[in-house]
């Protein structure tokens, strides 16, 4: 079993890490291999869009994921506070010989087109009337954790977003991988994408208390001569 970051920090403004967390750490465990196989021969940018406490970048830093050489982390959060405890966490493990870059910005509007090989988002997926509005500033405070987990209506007004984006962001050899609850009606996402193209594999699910998460792989199909 590959070792768990050590985190700390206000959990009043910054999402703990909790079930979901902790399945997307385990989905990394066991794709590792799958992962260095594919991005061997290349230099990798890896981008997490939400890394709240920095757990998972983290984990992918300590634990040289998907490879130990040429591979830039890319943090991107609407929120200082997430952005900061992403920094912590980077020296609190000892990871600073990785390369990391963390960045102020709503989901994906930061990414250069085409460059991201790997993308990871466990989005704010928590069904609710509306998606929060940014806050104005760092003083609202329980503003910040609150745009950490509504996601809208099915809790995918974020998620479908980021769903939209994925032919620009990622690069031609790109995967992402993304967090859904039951509430989300993955199975009709996953179906959808695949009509539009897509490849879609379900990686991994876990019941947590009246939950049940699933982690899901998106890829472009091979095209055919």
């Amino acid at each position: 079993m590959l070792p768990t970051p050590h985190i700390k920090c206000d959990y009043d403004v910054v999402y703990e890490p909790s079930e979901d967390s902790f399945l997307l750490l385990d989905c990394f465990e066991q794709d590792q291999n799958f992962l260095k196989n594919k991005f061997q021969d290349q230099f990798v940018v890896v981008c997490e869009l939400g890394p709240g406490s920095g757990i998972l970048t983290t984990f992918l830093m300590q634990n040289k994921i998907p490879k130990r050489e040429n591979t830039l982390y890319l943090a991107l959060d609407i929120s200082p506070w997430a952005l900061e405890a992403t920094l912590s966490a980077q020296e609190r493990n000892n990871c600073q010989e990785s390369i990391l870059e963390v960045i102020q910005s709503d989901l994906t509007g930061s990414l250069r087109k085409g460059m991201t090989d790997l993308l990871i988002f466990n989005p704010p997926y928590v069904p609710a009337e509306k998606v929060p509005e940014r806050p104005s500033g760092k003083d609202e405070r329980n503003q910040w954790l609150d745009l950490a987990l509504l996601g809208g209506e099915d809790g995918m007004v974020v998620t479908q977003k980021v769903l939209d984006q994925l032919d620009n962001i990622l690069s031609p050899q790109g995967i992402a991988y993304i967090l859904f609850c039951a509430r989300n009606k993955p199975e009709q996402v996953a179906e959808s994408m695949r009509e539009n193209g897509w490849k879609v594999e379900l990686i991994i699910y876990r019941k947590a208390g009246w939950e049940i998460l699933s982690v899901y792989r998106f890829s472009r199909l091979p095209i055919l001569k």
